[in-house]
Parts: C-alpha cells; structure tokens; sequence
C-alpha cells in the first residue's frame, strides 16, 4: 500500500506513473475521501473529547438533566459521525489499494514485456552437430513428463514429472540451500559484485501455502497478475510462489534493528491460473498451473534495501553461472515490473530448443509497500520507529530444468548433469 502522504504530496506523479505501470486510478476521488475521512475524524475525536469532559465534570455525583441530554445529544451524534467514517473509510481503503508502488526512476518506459531492456549477457550459447530438441520432446520421450495422464487425473496444464527429472530437480533444491545458507559463499557473491551487504544466512522454511484475503491483500498480491485460486467456501487463497506467504510472517509486528536483515528461503509448491496463456508456453513444463519452487524473501531496513535487492540479483546470477546456463539480465519495465514493485529484474536462461531467452528468476524491490499495510516494523537503536522494507527473489523454479535438458542434450537424447548437481545425483554426470 502506498504511504498517503506520497499522494497527497505528488497527485500528478502518482497518476502518471501509476499508468505507467498499466493502472488508471482515480486520484481526485481518492484525495477526496481522504478529506472526507480526515475532517470526519476531526469531528469524531472532538465529540469524544466533549463526551469525556461531560463524564468528567458529573464524576461522583449524579448529572443534572442538562448533563443527561448533553450526553444524549453527543452520543447520537457519536453514533452517527462513526457510522459515515466507517463507510467512508470502506471506500477510501478500497481506491488506496488500486494504487500500484512507484517505479524508481531507472525503470525503463514500457507497454509489456517486449520493453524489457536486457542489461548484461553471460555464457556461450552450445553448438550442436544436430538440431537441438526443445525439453518436452526429450522428457516425453524418456518418461520423465506425462501430461496426457495428469491432464485425465486433474486437468490441462498439470503434469507428472517422473524419473530422472524428479531426482534433478531435488539436486537444484539442495545446490541452492547449500549455497544460500553458506556464509562465506554469500560474503564472496557480495564482495565480487562490490556490494556493502551482510553475509547473513538464509533461514530455510515451509511456508503455509495458503493465506486469508486480508493477508494477501496486505502483501498486494492479490491481483490480476497472480491468477490466483481460491478455495471454495473458505477465506483461503492458494500461493502463487512462497514469498505471498513469507513476506505477512512478521504482520502487525516490530522487529529489532539488530536482528535485521531477516533472509528466509522458502519451499512450496505454488498455483497460478495462467489465464490467457496459450500456444508453445503451455508445451512441457514452461506454464503450469502447478509448480515447486524455492524463493528468497528479506526483511531490511529501508537504507540497505536496494542494495539487498542488487545482492538478490547477484546471487541469481551466481546460481545460474555454476550451472553453467547462458542468461540476459533484464532491467523490467513499468508495465511488466508488477503491483508492489518499485524494481524488477528478470534472468532469462537460453533455450536452444526454441532458439530464444526465457524467463527463469525474478527479482522484485518493494520498499515499504507491502509492510505500510502488514504494519511491519523497525526499531531501530535510537528507539524511533520505522517501516521494515521487503525484497523477493526466486532462487530456482523447475524452469531450470528446462534450461539444463536444452542446452546439456546429447545427440543420444540423453541430458548431461551440470557439475554442481552431480554430487546430488549420486556422482552420475548424465540422465
């Protein structure tokens, strides 16, 4: 949720760069009542106060008829000023909640995805004596996909993962909790990419996969780019990724300065409709409505939270590397960079089968967005009190496997095992 005093402020800017991100919000309304609401307060407090002074001078004595219908008059005007502040308060949360975060101001302008600008190139894309297949041609034909029985067990866009795929998708989970709970690991990652951040370790979690609406509303997920499945007959809604139920863990709650950052590391599997989604994306395993993945999320204080944010990316990028999968990074733009955030970047893995980048990790900057409404907060050592800062990023998905049986595919049709990963599949070097 955006901090109101930022509208009040900057109309025009939140306006235009609300729009920006795709979202035509109605800020004159919105500034109206909020008005509304303030002088309704106003009037609120300064009839408690009457009512207060009235309790006060009968204090141990019986009022007089005078005093009786003073109180009676307040406490109807009471009653009524409470019941409009209540409902104008209804409407002003629900057009603050329409207001996306701000871009920072190096977001580049963009329609959609398409103006996405890529920012760094890493690794040589493989050469093949052959033509490469695309990773459902492989799994299929080696039984590691079955979709045509989890399409008759659930529905299109589910699958079984089988076999071999299974067990390399358990090695990038440990890779990557080896690495992220690694102290000196994460100090290198910070020092190569000269960033001034803590080596603190990532805490493993499991995380519910479910939140209420409030909580999710709170995290501002809850919207048209999450797709998201509710349960029916309950106030339940399923993830679409672990950090929609890692970033509430600390709701309406104040954390101590020193015990920040807070970096958690989260397992779920997740549910996202993908509505409108269709052709070569809904092939294999690229766009399914169900999928695991392990995603990072941190509590900083909000001078270090850019830099986490960097860090995030960096880490990413280091994964990816030890893997040995050529990647962009991407600089997102306003239309694609999401809701809550005020920064995204996007890693694209090179798919030799369908000869192009697709996206395997983001990376999402929300400063105080989503903790002005969890109401999570700092104290920092002065005593003052401030709003903690969130940062999200995916350590891996299952759309690295996707990346590994394109680019590492043998002519055989057999797939060779990253290095990093072959320890975790018991020192085999192919599937």
């Amino acid at each position: 949720m955006l901090d109101i005093q930022l509208i009040r402020d900057n109309p025009e800017l939140v306006a235009e760069k609300s729009l920006q991100k795709g979202y035509t919000v109605d800020i004159t309304q919105l500034l109206g009542f909020d008005d509304e609401r303030r002088q309704l307060k106003q009037q609120v407090e300064d009839l408690r106060r009457k009512r207060n002074e009235l309790s006060g001078a009968s204090k141990g004595q019986r009022p007089n008829e005078e005093q009786v219908a003073a109180g009676r008059d307040i406490k109807d005007k009471l009653a009524k000023l409470e019941h409009q502040l209540a409902s104008i308060e209804l409407e002003f949360q629900a057009l603050l909640k329409t207001v996306p975060n701000m871009p920072l101001d190096d977001v580049p302008l963009g329609a959609s995805e398409d103006d996405n600008v890529a920012v760094k190139h890493w690794g040589e894309k493989p050469n093949f004596n052959f033509t490469p297949k695309n990773h459902w041609q492989i799994g299929e034909t080696k039984g590691w996909i079955d979709k045509e029985r989890a399409t008759k067990v659930a529905a299109a866009r589910f699958v079984y993962l089988k076999g071999d795929l299974v067990l390399l998708e358990f090695a990038l989970w440990h890779f990557a909790l080896k690495v992220l709970t690694d102290q000196t690991i994460l100090e290198q990652i910070a020092k190569d990419n000269n960033l001034k951040v803590s080596a603190k370790p990532f805490i493993p979690v499991l995380p519910p996969a479910v939140a209420k609406k409030e909580v999710y509303e709170a995290t501002g997920r809850l919207n048209k780019e999450e797709q998201t499945y509710k349960i029916e007959d309950e106030d339940l809604w399923l993830n679409a990724s672990a950090e929609h139920t890692l970033a509430p863990m600390y709701m309406d709650e104040i954390l101590p300065e020193a015990d920040l950052p807070l970096r958690y590391v989260g397992y779920t599997t997740a549910f996202r409709r993908e509505a409108g989604t269709y052709g070569k994306d809904t092939e294999g395993i690229l766009r399914l409505h169900q999928f695991n993945k392990l995603e990072m999320e941190c509590f900083n204080l909000p001078e270090d939270s850019l830099d986490e944010h960097m860090f995030l990316v960096a880490i990413q990028e280091y994964l990816m590397q030890q893997l040995g999968l050529p990647y962009q990074l991407l600089n997102k733009c306003t239309a694609d960079i999401g809701f809550p955030n005020a920064h995204g970047m996007d890693v694209e893995a090179w798919l030799p089968g369908q000869n192009k980048y697709r996206e395997t990790h983001t990376a999402d900057y929300i400063t105080d967005f989503q903790t002005q409404a969890m109401k999570t907060r700092v104290r920092r050592n002065d005593g003052s009190i401030a709003l903690a800062h969130t940062n999200d990023a995916t350590a891996f998905s299952e759309r690295p496997l996707i990346a590994i049986i394109e680019n590492f595919q043998t002519e055989q049709g057999n797939v060779k095992i990253p290095e990093v990963l072959q320890p975790y599949m018991g020192g085999r070097n192919e599937i």
